[in-house]
């Protein structure tokens, strides 16, 4: 076993850290799910300005694949996509919300879904 600094330290941190992120998961989920049942009745430029409260938030809480998603969220909502449509693009969403991993690496994974979604691949 490791010391106070060491490996327990670093795992007790990580809990901290998830658990000081639950709140804040929870508010974007909520934020998400009424996008959600906005969406197929609202024109993308109505729904732009949430996606963007949602990507700030995730930006100030260091949750970087929501961060990156959402970009892409907006770019999707930029060329017109609107409707169904976007129901795909706020699960991607919720689910980068949900990530544990918060690293470049997550990020390049969720970019690279999302580059696919764009593309209509």
């Amino acid at each position: 076993m490791e010391s106070k600094g060491g490996i327990m330290g670093m795992a007790g941190k990580r809990v901290a850290e998830i658990n000081d992120l639950a709140p804040i998961r929870a508010d974007l989920e909520a934020r998400i799910a009424a996008i959600d049942v906005r969406a197929p009745y609202s024109r993308a430029c109505d729904l732009a300005p949430d996606v963007d409260a949602i990507r700030l938030i995730a930006h100030r809480a260091g949750m970087n694949p929501a961060v990156t998603v959402a970009h892409f969220i907006d770019s999707a909502l930029a060329r017109g996509e609107h409707g169904p449509l976007v129901h795909g693009w706020l699960a991607t969403l919720k689910d980068a919300i949900g990530s544990e991993r918060q690293d470049v690496q997550a990020c390049h994974a969720f970019a690279a879904l999302c580059s696919v979604r764009l593309s209509g691949s």
